[in-house]
């Protein structure tokens, strides 16, 4: 090779368009691993402020209460039940009528109950005649007894002189033997007849005592009897066992009522009580003792749980509530009440407001605000107690923090919302 023929070497160029396709692959091979490891993987909705409510958390006095609805009724209710059965003859007072204890309701009929009474009545009279005969015949037969025996007595006396004479007589040989022994006999004779006598008296007077003991218990049992009996006829008038309001009155005139069957209700307003349904959710925290305050016309009036009534129906049970301070004035049995009902203490907590939210998390999480106000994320939270504003938050938010209340239905299960005003 000689000087002309010298190699040329090609320059490097670093703005070939080569190299610039090779920088750019590289490029976008970075973004794409960058966008793989470190890249926001969760889903996003698009969501309008306009559209959900957003709220901030503070923390405040939590008040451990419920809102409920109390029923005003009657402080006792009494029921009235026929203790006699019979036909309606007359309606004494209505419905809504203010009793006395004693006024007749109603009055009934029974035809068989007199012609029962009539029935005892003459039982009566014929064991009273049967025990003044027995009376009779017992005073005449001691009568007889003592008059037999004063005779014998006598007889014995007489006796008794002429068997000592004749004793005195035998010996001195003048009567025979035979005289002798028959005054003898006679006397001894005379002796057993009046021991006789004595021992039949005393016998017929011990049963004719027992037979008018028998028949005096049975007057007294049949005259028991027979005052029980006319207290069922005084029974046929309805009477109001206290005092108050007759509530309701079933029978019409001229209806049957048989013995047990439900006549009507009286109600005793002395004082009135709160019938109160509370959900199924509060069964354990709600003890008698606790306080309410029951809401008429305004004004609050203290109120503390008597009764719980153990069932649950339909996801509710129900207690009863009486005033402790005042009576509302124009209070109705019917009448209803909003109670604010104490649960526990009020204490210092952070609080989230009731809303939508919950019914779609179950309070397990919720969607929280970022600082720059353009997107919201989950976060999971942990919440106590609640009452008809608030809830109360145990982890998860801090007071200040912003975080949507209204209904999670229409987002799905997305992580992030993209915010858009």
């Amino acid at each position: 090779m000689d000087a002309m023929d010298r190699k040329i070497e090609k320059k490097f160029k670093l703005f070939s368009k080569r190299n610039i396709w090779i920088f750019l692959g590289a490029v976008f091979t970075l973004l794409v691993f960058y966008n793989l490891v470190f890249g926001d993987k969760s889903s996003k909705l698009n969501v309008e402020t306009d559209k959900i409510s957003i709220s901030e958390i503070k923390k405040d006095v939590f008040q451990d209460y419920i809102a409920v609805i109390g029923t005003v009724e009657p402080i006792q209710t009494i029921y009235l039940d026929a203790i006699e059965g019979g036909r309606v003859e007359e309606i004494m007072l209505d419905e809504g009528s203010m009793l006395k204890k004693g006024d007749v309701i109603l009055r009934l009929t029974n035809t068989n109950l007199i012609l029962e009474i009539s029935n005892n009545e003459a039982q009566v009279a014929r064991a009273i005649n049967e025990l003044r005969t027995a009376r009779l015949l017992m005073v005449q037969q001691q009568m007889n007894s003592e008059s037999r025996i004063i005779e014998t007595e006598r007889l014995l006396k007489l006796q008794d002189r002429a068997y000592q004479n004749n004793k005195i007589l035998y010996k001195q040989q003048h009567i025979s033997s035979e005289d002798y022994e028959q005054s003898k006999e006679q006397y001894e004779a005379t002796v057993k007849m009046l021991d006789l006598l004595i021992e039949i008296q005393y016998q017929d007077s011990i049963f004719r005592s027992i037979q008018v003991e028998s028949l005096e218990t049975s007057v007294n049992s049949l005259t028991r009897n027979l005052k029980i009996i006319k207290g069922r006829l005084e029974s046929l008038n309805l009477k109001a066992p206290v005092d108050g309001e007759l509530a309701t009155l079933n029978p019409e005139i001229g209806e049957i009522v048989t013995y047990g069957s439900r006549i009507g209700t009286v109600n005793i307003l002395d004082s009135y009580k709160l019938r109160v349904e509370i959900d199924e959710h509060y069964i354990a925290r709600v003890n008698r003792g606790l306080t309410g305050d029951c809401d008429f016309a305004g004004s609050p009036y203290p109120g503390v749980i008597k009764k719980i009534y153990p069932e649950v129906q339909t996801g509710r049970f129900y207690v009863d509530m009486v005033f402790t301070e005042e009576i509302p004035a124009a209070i109705r049995i019917g009448q209803t009440s909003r109670i604010k009902l104490e649960l526990g203490e009020s204490k210092q907590a952070i609080l989230i407001p009731r809303g939508g939210f919950y019914q779609s998390t179950g309070g397990q999480w919720v969607f929280v605000i970022d600082e720059t106000g353009e997107f919201a994320y989950r976060r999971d939270i942990s919440i106590g107690r609640q009452n008809p504003r608030y809830y109360e938050v145990l982890a998860g938010l801090e007071p200040g923090e912003k975080v949507i209340i209204s209904s999670y239905d229409n987002f799905g299960d997305v992580d992030k919302l993209i915010l858009k005003n």
